[in-house]
């Protein structure tokens, strides 16, 4: 079987098994997990699916996450597409809509389904920053060795390449925030503009200039809402022969007014606590905080609310100037790799040993999805004993102040984008991680009769 019959055989399993064709209102995937939105949840298999052969996990969340790995997901995502036609006189979207709203329902915490709403506004943005934020980091990092000179057009070229995206984010996040929230996504796109545009210095409220971008992205995430929920107040009163003109004029108009009078005050100091907050944590909690932020982060990843940190990754670089959270969390999927070298060293079954190999590649590159769903969760204590591993490294790059200057995946890519001084201490947290974490489980973490679901 070649490699695309493989994916698109994988991907007619896997839409039988979520109840066909008629029953997928939206598919959409991310890094690493197809994410599935089924009219009628009663008809999904969730035992077959997780069964599957290519299946790395599956979680049950507002949308079904099946976890398939980097590059498998995107081929097996097109194929699906393909897939779904029409399905018949199905109105998939009232359905969809109806089917969200009753889990929102039953799932009903607020803060949960904040940090979700949050990561669905990021999530489409992550290969952009990973790719702006390597282009930068390894830029600076050549500049920095003496190997390129920064006058020369190659460096401004690259600079120029790698930082665009963090000049004009304001712009993108208010259009994913805006649609997530039903708005037109234009209308955010343009409260994001009300942030950062420079203009916004001419103006003078209670006796001071407005600062271009103060709120960041916090600001944004405001003004972008705000303007999608009264675009849909005003449409109900406008008449439809007016509603172009005049729904997004007042929506801007009172949204622009409301920015620069509370939002941007608000979300600045929201950035400013959150920073100082993170900040002294770090300073007072030392090492003991990097093991707790460490060692906790993993448990984040398998709700994959992990990526609602996204802001405020970048409200640290647009504060201090740099990210010191991020070393720290990026801990964990070494303490996974380590855990999965354990593993594969004391077992001898052949089956744990594949999956193992096939995950190991994407965990030393940052993403730890394909060990913790394939390996470590299903085992049990192994997914414990990593979490550990990944405390000992948070530890170490929170003592030593380890920062980098923009965000991306972690693992060994995220030593291009950490300061150039602070390379190989990052690099001996990483690998004082991937250690400890192959210690605990190699000790007291894993047995092989704990390996029943493998051969």
């Amino acid at each position: 079987m070649t490699e695309e019959n493989k994916y698109a055989s994988l991907a007619e399993e896997l839409l039988e098994k979520l109840g066909g064709r008629a029953n997928v209102a939206t598919a959409e995937h991310c890094m690493t997990r197809l994410r599935v939105l089924p009219i009628d949840r009663s008809k999904v298999n969730m035992v077959q699916i997780k069964d599957t052969e290519g299946v790395l996990g599956v979680i049950e969340e507002e949308t079904i996450q099946i976890v398939l790995g980097p590059g498998v997901v995107n081929k097996v995502h097109a194929e699906f597409e393909k897939l779904l036609v029409s399905a018949g006189d199905v109105d998939l979207k009232e359905m969809a809509l109806k089917n969200k709203s009753e889990i929102n329902r039953k799932n009903a915490k607020p803060f949960k389904l904040f940090l979700r709403r949050i990561a669905s506004i990021f999530i489409p943005l992550i290969p952009a920053l990973v790719a702006s934020g390597l282009i930068t980091g390894i830029t600076k990092a050549i500049v920095q060795a003496g190997w390129l000179s920064a006058e020369s057009q190659l460096a401004i070229t690259l600079t120029v390449i790698g930082s665009g995206l963090f000049a004009y984010l304001g712009i993108l996040v208010g259009t994913n925030a805006a649609k997530e929230y039903g708005g037109s996504p234009a209308l955010g796109a343009v409260a994001g503009i009300l942030v950062i545009n420079p203009a916004v210095g001419d103006i003078s409220l209670f006796g001071e200039n407005l600062l271009p971008g103060r709120g960041g992205l916090i600001g944004v995430l405001f003004a972008a809402i705000f303007i999608a929920l009264v675009e849909k107040q005003v449409r109900k009163f406008i008449p439809q022969s007016l509603d172009i003109i005049l729904t997004p004029t007042i929506a801007l108009l009172i949204t622009g007014i409301v920015t620069y009078v509370v939002f941007m005050p608000v979300g600045g100091f929201l950035s400013d606590a959150i920073t100082s907050g993170l900040l002294n944590l770090l300073d007072f909690g030392g090492v003991v905080s990097g093991f707790v932020l460490g060692a906790a982060f993993l448990p984040l990843v398998i709700t994959g609310l992990h990526q609602g940190l996204t802001p405020v990754h970048l409200e640290l670089i647009n504060s201090i100037g740099d990210d010191p959270l991020l070393p720290i969390l990026a801990m964990g999927g070494a303490g996974q790799v380590g855990a999965a070298f354990a593993i594969y060293m004391k077992t001898k079954k052949a089956s744990l040993k594949r999956a193992i190999g096939g995950g190991l590649p994407s965990g030393l590159l940052g993403i730890g999805e394909p060990l913790i769903f394939g390996v470590t969760l299903p085992l049990g204590r192994p997914f414990l004993t990593a979490c550990l591993g990944a405390g000992v490294g948070g530890a170490f790059q929170a003592h030593f102040g380890i920062a980098t200057s923009a965000i991306g995946v972690s693992g060994l890519p995220l030593t291009f984008l950490v300061h150039a001084n602070q390379i190989l201490l990052f690099l001996a947290g990483l690998f004082l991680s991937y250690a400890a974490g192959f210690i605990f489980t190699f000790l007291f973490g894993f047995k092989d009769e704990m390996a029943v679901e493998f051969k």
